[in-house]
């Protein structure tokens, strides 16, 4: 489990923002609640928390015979 990670809630869900009073509801059977604040669709949870690393390319063996 990622400490930076979501929660995950069952059922429908209704989450009141702190900002300004706004009333946000999900109806999924599961839902991912964000925890780490970087998500683009907060209060629900992208997966922002992930690190991003780019994968890594096999170098060229130069030393061919």
């Amino acid at each position: 489990m990622d400490p930076e990670g979501p929660v995950l809630v069952e059922g429908p869900v209704e989450i009141v923002l702190d900002e300004d009073g706004t009333c946000v509801r999900s109806d999924r059977f599961v839902t991912a609640i964000c925890t780490c604040r970087r998500s683009r669709t907060y209060p629900w949870c992208d997966t922002s928390h992930r690190p991003r690393e780019r994968p890594v390319r096999p170098t060229e063996d130069r030393k061919r015979s």
